[in-house]
């Protein structure tokens, strides 16, 4: 089996344990016919996001690093292909968008737009993925960059092409790439004329009055906060749901505030990744990582949805238990964690605890087996995922804990 084999996306758990139980770095090809180590065990996984003989920029690649959804260099030059200093100096003017304060300070607005996308609904079946769990983070991260709403099914639509390509999709990759870009140049163009008091104007501020960052940086940091700060929350809060549908005792729990509701987040994040695989990296020199020996140059990527199901760091690892010690991986480790992780656990929180005191009750409304899962080793998340929901008597308060 290798990593590109459709099994891995079929039924991961199972495949995933098969490569763990054999070897902790397994050696296989790109689907261009490229060598690629894969790493599969918890404890070589968190190692290896933090050592510093891996990196993240392509120039350390012997081979060309290149997939059909990679990325045009005006799109390219951002934090997942960098190293210290530049990625420590990128990082550093990014960060100030995702300080405590000012996530905490999104709270009151998440909620609104929240209340505003579920309190539409009358139909007792929607799809939850439709309805609440994209639009929501897609509202949020938009309006944090200062984006218009005009483009924001547009840039959906870019995304799951790109993170979800498949035979012969190439030429659509690319046609998502220049609709993307053509995009992002005009919205940077109109904060230039039209400054204002969001995070891409800070960025257009940045690069025009201090010179800290280059056009291509700029366009890079808008793309890359835009499209990774709407999928990971989009299938984070989708797989949370899933995970509480399917454990109703849980689901119970949390209805009564015996079980917070970031606790099914934690979880979820161990269980079922939004994002099963770290950014790849590259060998700066002969690395031994278990009992292989990774070439300088050698293309490495690190399984986060293979090393959280580790059963020498989780006990029953295939079980969806809330409360377990927090340790996964999903945010990543070391000076490449996710910036945007507290963002995505608050909408989650938000998304999900207003979910279920919106709805009284709450089941999936077609058997396990008709879900669909996006066709990518990218991402784990749902096409869909059709509910049916009991909602409130009229005239009944909402309480938040």
């Amino acid at each position: 089996m290798t990593l590109f084999d459709h099994k891995l996306i079929e039924s991961p758990t199972a495949a995933y344990a098969r490569l763990r139980e054999s070897a902790a770095v397994h050696r296989t090809t790109t689907p261009e016919g490229e060598p690629l180590w894969v790493i599969t065990r918890y404890r070589e996984a968190r190692a290896s996001l933090a050592d510093g003989r891996l990196s993240l920029d392509k120039a350390n690649a012997k081979t060309s690093g290149t997939y059909q959804s990679s990325m045009p260099p005006e799109l390219d030059a951002h934090l997942l292909n960098m190293d210290p200093p530049d990625h420590t100096r990128l990082r550093r003017l990014i960060a100030r968008a995702f300080t405590p304060r000012r996530i905490a300070a999104l709270r009151s607005r998440i909620q609104a737009m929240t209340d505003a996308l579920l309190t539409t609904r009358a139909d007792p079946r929607m799809d939850l993925m439709e309805v609440l769990a994209a639009p929501l983070p897609m509202g949020v991260i938009c309006e944090l960059l200062g984006v218009p709403e005009d483009n924001r099914h547009d840039f959906r639509a870019w995304t799951d092409t790109l993170l979800s390509p498949t035979a012969g999709s190439a030429k659509d990759s690319r046609t998502a790439m220049r609709q993307m870009h053509q995009f992002l140049t005009g919205v940077i163009q109109a904060k230039r004329s039209h400054p204002s008091d969001d995070l891409l104007s800070a960025l257009v501020h940045a690069r025009d009055d201090h010179d800290s960052l280059s056009e291509q940086e700029l366009l890079s940091l808008a793309f890359l906060t835009l499209f990774a700060g709407y999928d990971n929350a989009v299938h984070l809060i989708g797989n949370a749901v899933l995970g509480l549908l399917l454990h109703p005792q849980v689901m119970h729990q949390v209805r009564h505030r015996t079980l917070p509701v970031q606790a099914v987040i934690e979880e979820t994040l161990r269980w079922n990744p939004p994002f099963p695989l770290g950014v790849r990296r590259f060998a700066l020199e002969d690395i031994t990582i278990g009992d292989t020996v990774i070439p300088a140059g050698g293309r490495v990527w690190i399984s986060i949805a293979s090393a959280n199901r580790d059963d020498r760091e989780f006990p029953s690892p295939d079980s969806f238990i809330p409360g377990r010690p927090s340790t996964h991986l999903a945010f990543g480790h070391g000076i490449h964690y996710c910036l945007g992780a507290p963002l995505a656990r608050l909408e989650a929180e938000i998304a999900i605890g207003s979910l279920l005191e919106h709805f009284p009750a709450l089941e999936l409304a077609v058997p396990l087996e008709d879900l669909a899962w996006w066709p990518s080793f990218h991402k784990r998340g749902l096409r869909g995922l059709p509910i049916r929901t009991r909602p409130l008597k009229p005239g009944t308060a909402v309480a938040r804990g």
